[in-house]
C-alpha cells in the first residue's frame, strides 16, 4: 500500500507540474493586460508599462514561469495584483462556501442516484426501470444553469421559500448559509445524479446475473437482502469511482451554479480573476483544485480495498 500511494503521489506532483504550465500559458496567451485593466481607458502607454515592470510582467515568460515554479516549491501561489493580498488567503476566505456547496452537491446526486439505480436494476424492463431511465436522460440534457434559473423563479421569487441569491450576511449562523446553498446544491446536484444512477443501474445489472445471487434466491432470502446485502455490496467499486469523479465534476461545475445565484465562492473568484487577468489568482485556484480533483480520485482508489477486501495494491 505505501509503495503504491507513493507512485501515485509522485505521478501527482508530475501532474501538477504539467497543469501548471497549461494554466501558466493559458492565462497569458488570453488577449488582455493586467496593468490596462488596472489602469483604465485614460493610462498613457508610458503608466502601462511602468506599473508592468512594478508587477514584473515586463521579464520573459520562462523568467516568470521559473520564478512561479519557485513559489509553487516554498508552496507559495503569489500575491493577487487587484486583491492585494496573497491568493492562499483569497482562496482560503472563499473555500468554505464552495466545501459545503460541493459536499451538499454531492450528497444530492448520491440521494437520488444511487437508490433509484438500485430500484431501476431491482425491477428491470419495468414501467418503473423506463421512468427512471427517461428522467435520467432528461435531466442529464439540462444544463445546471437552467435548473439554477428555474428554481430562482418559482421557489425564491414566486414562492419566497429561499433566498434569490448571496450567502447570508457576514454574521449569519451556518443554518442560514446552509439555507442560502439549499437551491444551488439541488441545480448542482440533479444533472449529476443521471450519471450515477446509470452507472448504478449497470453495475448492479451486472452483479444481479451472477450465480452467487441465484444461489441466495434459492434458499430463499428476501429480495431486499439479496439486492442490498449480496449484490449492493459487489456493485459499489464501479458506483465508488462515478461518484469520485462526479465530486470532483462538481467543483468545476460550481463556477457557473456560484455565479447564477452570485455566491462569493471560489469559483466566482476564478470569474473575476479571469475577466480582471489576475494570473496570480487564476493560476493558484486553478492549480489547486486540480490538487483536489486528483486527491479525490487518490482517495476512491484507496477506498476500494475497504469495500472489497480482495483488492490489494
Amino acid at each position: 500500500m505505501f509503495v503504491y500511494v507513493a507512485r501515485r503521489l509522485a505521478g501527482m506532483m508530475l501532474v501538477m507540474l504539467i497543469v501548471a504550465a497549461v494554466v501558466f500559458v493559458i492565462a497569458r496567451v488570453v488577449p488582455g493586460d493586467p496593468a490596462a485593466v488596472m489602469l483604465g481607458s485614460s493610462a498613457t502607454p508610458d503608466d502601462i508599462a511602468a506599473l508592468r515592470g512594478r508587477l514584473g510582467l515586463d521579464q520573459p515568460l520562462y523568467s516568470q514561469f521559473l520564478i512561479y515554479l519557485g513559489q509553487i516549491a516554498h508552496f507559495d501561489l503569489g500575491e493577487s495584483i487587484f486583491l492585494n493580498r496573497p491568493v492562499a488567503q483569497a482562496l482560503a476566505e472563499r473555500s468554505e462556501l464552495t466545501a459545503l456547496l460541493t459536499l451538499m452537491s454531492v450528497s444530492i446526486a448520491v440521494a437520488i442516484g444511487v437508490p433509484v439505480g438500485i430500484l431501476s436494476a431491482a425491477m428491470r424492463g419495468r414501467w418503473v426501470d423506463q421512468t427512471a431511465i427517461g428522467i435520467a436522460m432528461l435531466a442529464a440534457s439540462v444544463p445546471s444553469f437552467w435548473i439554477g434559473l428555474t428554481l430562482i423563479k418559482y421557489l425564491a421569487v414566486d414562492l419566497p421559500w429561499f433566498p434569490v441569491a448571496g450567502y447570508g450576511p457576514p454574521d449569519a449562523s451556518l443554518g442560514e448559509r446552509l439555507r442560502h446553498l439549499v437551491l444551488p446544491a439541488v441545480a448542482l446536484g440533479i444533472p449529476n445524479s443521471a450519471l450515477i444512477l446509470r452507472f448504478t443501474r449497470t453495475s448492479m445489472l451486472d452483479v444481479l446475473s451472477d450465480d452467487y445471487v441465484r444461489t441466495a434466491r434459492a434458499k430463499g432470502l428476501s429480495p431486499l437482502v439479496v439486492v442490498l446485502k449480496h449484490a449492493l455490496r459487489n456493485a459499489m467499486i464501479p458506483i465508488l469511482t462515478v461518484i469520485g469523479l462526479t465530486a470532483a465534476v462538481m467543483i468545476a461545475g460550481a463556477i457557473v451554479t456560484e455565479t447564477v445565484f452570485g455566491l462569493p465562492g471560489v469559483g466566482n473568484l476564478i470569474v473575476s480573476a479571469v475577466l480582471r487577468r489576475d494570473y496570480p489568482v487564476i493560476q493558484g485556484a486553478l492549480l489547486v483544485v486540480s490538487g483536489i480533483y486528483v486527491l479525490i480520485n487518490l482517495s476512491v482508489d484507496l477506498l476500494y480495498a475497504v469495500v472489497d477486501p480482495r483488492v490489494r495494491y
